[in-house]
């Protein structure tokens, strides 16, 4: 109990509970604004006005999660001065500027365009229309992209060295593209990908299963979603098994931590995965385990016999925190990512059958209610993967050169409890009024009474407005 009214153990979970709540709308954000550009340039290509309604129903879902996403955003922002000022003061010459670059190239861009996206229909030629919803996508992806930079710098710092307690960068390339970057970004960004199609698969088998007379309409998403993720769900099975081998490469004991693993295993002996564990700090062991044989080190390093660094390498006090919470939250988020790719199997299968067809689809009724259940899966694995990533990066604020108990601001204990309850209580009221608004957009259904923009519609507008002008 003392622990837990550290000033710094407060901060960490203060930072916690809102990057939590914050990631679930640029998850989204990122996926679904790539959605709307596609759908928007099928329109365009093919003229088929299905398209057109496709980008104005989901576009009105996209702007609540934006709207929301930014809300929840700003607070992450004043934490590193108000909770986290050491860490500012030390990593601030490229962190803070990692941030900055965030700010000025990414949201900006996508908020600037944002108004013209969504109320621009019939007001700006077809194409600039088009292109400020990509202007839009690229935008959130860009604003990712410097998150993840400076994320995964603290995760492998490179790039520079410490100076009278301060961060010097000497390379911001090698800063920049820094060992972790690569798989992080990647990893992150698919996850976005991947998390927004079975939402929009979700959302449209429901209608299929509810709403017989919009079966049409949504099934043109259900299979573009599908279709999708085909390429997705796989995709991002590599990218896990990638990023996590760097883990065990770059930061061995968070790896070490993340399969419960305590002893080294000799060169030439094979180690064990542990399938489930109750790893225990304390004791320096597992209190039980069952494990294949053999498994990890193929895992871990690509090599049937590779030698896996364990726990015991390293002292109590440079092991992560919260063991069993690390163990169990890297299986669920690894069972639910091979779970989607089962149902993208399923529903391929199905496809190739030719039950997907027009009147077929609704017959699909327990494939329809899998990708159902499937909507908030993605949002968990996210956050799941989040947790075993920043807490497995524990005690390091800035791994291997800043301790995250150095990195807090000594704040009063009382000032940070009544913050992080304000944060919970605000956070869980935007999480509800979300889901409500969500729902009632989604339940709506398209509005196909809206007339598609015409070719030359502004320019006409534009010379109707000039004569008026000069009758005036």
């Amino acid at each position: 109990m003392a622990e837990l009214l550290d000033y710094a153990v407060l901060s960490r979970l203060q930072f916690a509970i809102t990057t939590l709540f914050h990631i679930l709308w640029p998850v989204l954000t990122i996926g679904l604004s790539l959605f709307l550009v596609l759908t928007e340039a099928l329109w365009l290509r093919f003229g088929n006005i299905a398209w057109y309604h496709h980008s104005r129903f989901w576009g009105r879902l996209f702007l609540l999660n934006f709207g929301v996403g930014v809300v929840t955003g700003v607070p992450l922002e004043f934490e590193f001065g108000t909770n986290w000022a050491p860490f500012s003061a030390t990593a601030g010459g490229f962190f803070g500027n990692i941030l900055g670059f965030e700010g000025a190239m990414a949201f900006m861009l996508e908020a600037g365009f944002l108004g013209v996206m969504m109320f621009g229909w019939n007001r700006v030629p077809r194409a600039m229309h088009l292109v400020s919803t990509a202007l839009v996508a690229f935008g959130a992806s860009m604003s990712a992209f410097w998150i993840l930079v400076a994320n995964s710098w603290m995760q492998t710092p490179s790039g520079g060295q410490m100076q009278n307690g301060r961060f010097v960068v000497d390379s911001y390339w090698n800063a920049i593209f820094n060992p972790d970057m690569p798989w992080g970004v990647s990893h992150m960004w698919v996850a976005c990908l991947e998390t927004s199609l079975f939402v929009i698969g979700g959302i449209s088998a429901w209608h299929l299963l509810h709403r017989p007379r919009d079966a049409d309409f949504f099934r043109r998403s259900f299979l573009l979603a599908a279709g999708i993720a085909v390429v997705v769900t796989p995709l991002q099975i590599w990218l896990g098994d990638g990023s996590g081998k760097l883990i065990f490469r770059d930061q061995p004991a968070k790896g070490a931590a993340i399969e419960g693993h305590w002893d080294t295993n000799p060169p030439g002996e094979p180690a064990a995965f542990a399938i489930i564990a109750w790893p225990n700090k304390t004791a320096q062991r597992n209190d039980w385990e069952l494990s294949v044989p053999g498994l990890l080190s193929w895992l871990a390093t690509g090599k049937l016999d590779g030698q896996v660094r364990g726990l015991h390498e390293f002292a109590p006090e440079d092991q992560p925190p919260l063991l069993p919470l690390i163990f169990y939250a890297f299986r669920i988020m690894a069972g639910i990512g091979f779970a989607l790719f089962l149902l993208m199997t399923w529903t391929l299968g199905e496809w190739l059958r030719g039950r997907l067809d027009a009147v077929h689809i609704v017959m699909q009724r327990w494939l329809l209610w899998a990708w159902v259940a499937a909507i908030p899966l993605g949002y968990v694995a996210v956050d799941l993967g989040w947790t075993v990533r920043e807490v497995g990066r524990q005690p390091w604020i800035i791994h291997g050169i800043l301790r995250t108990s150095e990195g807090a601001s000594r704040l009063p204990v009382a000032s940070v409890g009544f913050t992080t309850l304000g944060y919970l209580l605000i956070d869980s009221l935007l999480l509800v009024l979300f889901v409500v608004f969500a729902c009632r957009i989604a339940c709506q259904g398209p509005d196909r009474s809206l007339p598609a923009p015409q070719p030359g519609l502004q320019r006409q507008q534009d010379q109707g407005h000039r004569q008026q002008v000069g009758q005036a």
